[in-house]
This record gives structure tokens, C-alpha cells and sequence, in this order.
């Protein structure tokens, strides 16, 4: 009888033993599992976060790539390879005189832009220099238009050289970056102007059409209607306007204008320059 009893508890122990190491093992089981379950989608979120920024990467370098060239002869904007074809530019010169920051400002409102060509003797104070750092930091493009806009046909070597390189360097002190992008006053260009450029790495870029120093487009409406219903309006058209009051009333409705026929507003950044 005892000996049974003995039997009896022994193989009681032995089963509740067996049953303990079973549930240790199920729980370490199903631990296992739920490790394996975060790890994999730990790994599954890494690997969709390397893609995203692979991604951001490759788009970032596919703009930077340009889509663009200025004709040298005939001053428009023409696509690289498959580029839309119709796109016009905006440019506006002697800046920033008065208006230069409210055109900005409206150009930015629309989700467009355009290069700033500037006179030195614009940005040669600290309030002016202010605003063409404004302007440069709202995304815009800033170009040369030399220093005091005189007609470099009448200028020696020298100080068509002077004209030139004092507003880069202003520039350049102002934003950080020098212009690439060079228009004479006039457009005047000439041997040494274009010799200048091509050292100081700036695209020479006259314009297309342009009609606000005209007495009778000197007036919101008038403006307006001539920029977008101008004969020389066509793919890649380089439209000139400059840092004036009827100018800047009459900006926005120009660039809804253009969209409304079908026109992209070129982006700068996307035109080639030299490197």
C-alpha cells in the first residue's frame, strides 16, 4: 500500500513538472512570435523609409537637371529635349527701385517666378539691400543689369568691367550667390560685355517683347491687355517689365492671363547656365 502511495505522488510530481516545463516552453514560444512580429515590421518600416528617401532623393535631382536654354539669337526660352514648349519668362528690370518687393510678393501669392535684373546703385544702402535679400529669400532669381544702367557701347574696357563686377559682388555680399544671368541696359551688348559674362559664368539675355516704358501702355488695363494679347507672344517668349507703378498693378493679371491661354510660367532654376 505504500509502496503505491509512493508511486502515486511520484508520478503526481512528475506530471505537474512536465506540465510546468510545457507552459515555460509555450510562453517562451509565443514570446518568440511576438518578437518576430516586431522585428519584422520594424524591418518593413525601415525598408518603406529608405524607399521614401530614395524617392526624395531621386526627385531632388531629377529638377535640378535643366530643362531649358536662352536662343542667343533670338533671346526666348527653348526646351533642352521634351520640354513643354509653352512656357513664357518673366523678367523685371531695375530692380528693386520702389515696387520691386510688392511685385515679388504678388508673383509669390500666384506660385510663380521671374528673374530680378538690379542695379547697383539700387542695393548700395542697407534698406535697399534689405529688400533685394527679401526678395532673393521669397525664391527669386537675381540678375545683373550693371550698376548705374548706362549704355555700355559708350563705355571703355574698364569700365564696362566696373559696371558689371561691382553688381555681382553686391550681390553676391547681399544673398550669397552671384547672378547668373546678365542683361545690358538697351540691350546693348557688346564684345567686352559678353567676353565678361562668359568669365563671370551669367547667361548675356536680352528679351522678347516688352511695352511698359511706352506712354500709352503706362496704365493698369492698357498694359495688361497688350502683354497678353501681344503679336510676339508665342512658345518661349522672354517678357521684359520693369520695377514700375502701373507695372506691378498690372502684374497679376498678366500671369493669369498667360495661364489662362495655356503658358507656364518658366521657373529660372530650371534654365541652363554655365557651370
Amino acid at each position: 500500500m505504500k509502496r503505491w502511495l509512493v508511486f502515486m505522488a511520484t508520478s503526481l510530481l512528475l506530471v505537474s513538472c512536465s506540465h510546468e516545463n510545457s507552459n515555460d516552453s509555450l510562453a517562451k514560444t509565443d514570446k518568440q512570435l511576438v518578437d518576430e512580429d516586431q522585428n519584422e515590421l520594424i524591418e518593413k518600416e525601415n525598408g518603406k523609409q529608405l524607399l521614401n528617401e530614395e524617392g526624395l532623393e531621386t526627385n531632388g535631382a531629377e529638377t535640378d537637371e535643366p530643362l531649358y536654354k536662352i536662343d542667343d539669337r533670338t533671346w526666348a526660352v527653348v526646351p533642352i529635349e521634351e520640354a513643354n514648349e509653352k512656357v513664357v519668362l518673366l523678367t523685371i528690370d531695375d530692380a528693386p527701385d520702389k515696387h520691386a518687393l510688392e511685385m515679388a510678393y504678388t508673383l509669390k501669392k500666384l506660385g510663380v517666378k521671374a528673374i530680378f535684373f538690379v542695379n547697383g546703385h539700387f542695393i548700395d544702402t542697407h534698406e535697399k539691400a534689405t529688400i533685394l535679400k527679401e526678395i532673393h529669400d521669397l525664391g527669386f532669381t537675381i540678375g545683373n543689369h550693371t550698376y548705374s544702367h548706362q549704355n555700355l557701347t559708350n563705355l571703355d574696357q574698364e569700365k564696362q568691367l566696373q559696371e558689371i563686377i561691382a553688381v555681382n559682388d553686391l550681390v553676391e555680399e547681399i544673398t550669397g550667390e552671384r547672378p547668373k544671368f546678365f542683361r545690358a541696359p538697351y540691350g546693348a551688348n557688346t564684345d567686352e560685355s559678353k567676353k565678361i559674362a562668359v568669365e563671370e559664368k551669367m547667361v548675356v539675355m536680352n528679351w522678347t517683347y516688352g511695352y511698359d516704358w511706352e506712354k500709352g501702355f503706362q496704365e493698369k488695363d492698357a498694359l495688361t491687355e497688350i502683354m497678353i494679347n501681344s503679336p510676339y507672344l508665342n512658345s518661349g517668349a522672354n517678357l521684359l517689365m520693369h520695377d514700375r507703378k502701373w507695372t506691378s498693378a498690372a502684374l497679376e493679371g498678366i500671369v493669369k492671363g498667360l495661364q489662362e491661354k495655356g503658358y507656364e510660367i518658366v521657373d529660372p532654376d530650371l534654365i541652363e547656365v554655365p557651370e
